[in-house]
């Protein structure tokens, strides 16, 4: 039987809360597949799977530093308004393209008043405690392609 490792392609089905229960995500009939061992899930869930085999379920906790890192104040700016031309109405929960320093990032709006509008650049779930109910359904070694794209390719990964 083959144990999740570096190079395997994974299937999973999870339910994804916050501390309190709360459900903020799950997978939807469909399992989602990635590549281990390539970053493309969160880093602390991606270790809590390392070893496991198809059939296996789990939940890990994943601390705020291994899943969407730590809360930045930082990262909470007020910007002009005119910043937003040709956006007439602007709401708390928008979310907006930004580049700063070369890189695109997503912001969120958190206030809006006359002048200036309040966005912020951390992750929506930065700096909160995860919690993974997970179900494994399928780990095999990846395809020559899927290694060289760095992701899964076929049924619930990339199609192309």
């Amino acid at each position: 039987m083959t144990t999740i490792a570096k190079d395997t392609a994974v299937r999973f089905n999870y339910i994804l809360k916050d501390e309190s229960g709360n459900v903020i995500d799950q997978s939807q009939g469909e399992p989602l597949a990635y590549l281990h061992g390539h970053n493309n899930i969160i880093p602390g869930l991606e270790k809590e799977l390392e070893g496991k085999s198809a059939g296996d379920s789990l939940t890990a906790v994943i601390e705020p530093a291994d899943a969407y890192g730590e809360y930045q104040e930082q990262a909470v700016q007020q910007v002009p308004r005119a910043n937003f031309q040709g956006v007439d109405n602007i709401q708390p929960g928008m979310q907006f393209q930004s580049e700063a320093e070369g890189q695109v990032m997503l912001v969120t709006v958190t206030d809006v008043n006359d002048d200036t509008v309040t966005v912020d650049a951390n992750h929506p779930l930065a700096g909160k405690k995860l919690s993974f109910d997970v179900e494994i359904v399928e780990v095999r070694a990846a395809t020559e392609d899927e290694l060289n794209h760095g992701h899964v390719h076929g049924v619930g990964g990339v199609q192309h």
